[in-house]
């Protein structure tokens, strides 16, 4: 064996030591301070911008069609973004597309204004010419009756009285203005909307709906979908048993003179379902169907609401 010397030994050692670089003794490094970096201000990022409000969908004006004539009525759509609607003085009810009815009385002057206010105040306003009607009129040259009632007629007449304003005015959630309606019963016209006499030249009521005759007990049916508002469990004084459904935006239906009424107060009725039967109950000279419509308190004839008689 070689033996390697002592001072050999120490120099063999030496060259496996790890050596700090030059300049960066392990006490320098303890000794070096610590360097601080600052930190980088990150760009400022703009606001999101609100997002633009959604343009309404619609026409610009109204846009509607139907019977522009006294006793007649329409369905349109108001203008987009309209928040209320009139026609005239009477507000008009509108769905959540814009559309909505509306309708002329009997007595309608020949012109008549749609007005909508949009959200941003602006009112939109749409003329509608109404065309007059020639009516039934027939001139008698005899005095007109007084119309004076007893004390005890109208403590009978006015609870009948009330009722009828209450379901001709109750606004039921139904579509049934939509509806293109029908014939409640087919037969013999015995009595047109807005037929009146003249008594020496005094005008008396004109006849308020269209009278259908037919033999008592013959169904008929609902002209539209509804709601019932008022059906008689005994017969009122003039009308007798009156049924009355509620169409929906201020639209009606009466049916008077009945000898029977099949549905109930509160029942939702559809477009051609038997509702009762016809009668001569009430001040009738005979049996036959007295139908009605009236649009809040304007009267309509139902021969515009119905095409020719099957």
């Amino acid at each position: 064996m070689r033996l390697i010397p002592f001072a050999g030994l120490a120099t063999l050692l030496a060259g496996c030591a790890v050596v700090p670089p030059a300049g960066n003794t392990p006490e320098q490094a303890e000794a070096a301070p610590s360097e601080t970096v600052q930190p980088i201000a990150a760009e400022p990022r703009p606001a999101p911008s609100p997002a633009p409000a959604p343009t309404p969908s619609g026409p610009t004006t109204f846009v509607f069609d139907g019977e522009l004539t006294q006793g007649g009525w329409i369905r349109g759509q108001a203008p987009a973004g309209t928040v209320s609607a009139r026609l005239g003085d009477q507000a008009v009810e509108l769905d959540s597309d814009g559309r909505f009815f509306a309708a002329f009385d009997r007595d309608a002057g020949t012109t008549a204004e749609l007005v909508a206010t949009l959200e941003n105040g602006r009112e939109v306003r749409s003329p509608v010419a109404v065309s007059p009607r020639n009516w039934d009129i027939e001139r008698v040259d005899i005095a007109l009756r007084p119309s004076g009632s007893s004390a005890a007629f109208m403590r009978r007449r006015q609870p009948e009285l009330d009722a009828i304003w209450d379901a001709r005015t109750a606004n039921s959630p139904t579509t049934g203005w939509k509806d293109d309606f029908v014939w409640p019963v087919t037969g013999r016209i015995s009595g047109r909307f807005g037929s009146q006499r003249i008594y020496r030249g005094e005008p008396g009521s004109y006849h308020s709906g269209l009278d259908i005759a037919q033999p008592t007990g013959t169904p008929f049916v609902a002209p539209a979908s509804g709601i019932v508002t008022l059906a008689t469990d005994s017969p009122f004084s003039i009308e007798g048993y009156l049924l009355i459904i509620d169409h929906g935006q201020g639209l009606n239906s009466a049916f008077l003179h009945l000898s029977r009424i099949d549905v109930r107060e509160g029942d939702r009725v559809e477009r051609g379902q038997t509702l009762g039967a016809i009668g001569s109950s009430g001040r009738a000279t005979g049996p036959h169907l007295h139908w009605s419509i009236k649009w809040h308190l304007a009267r309509l004839d139902p021969l515009l609401f119905v095409g020719p008689m099957p």
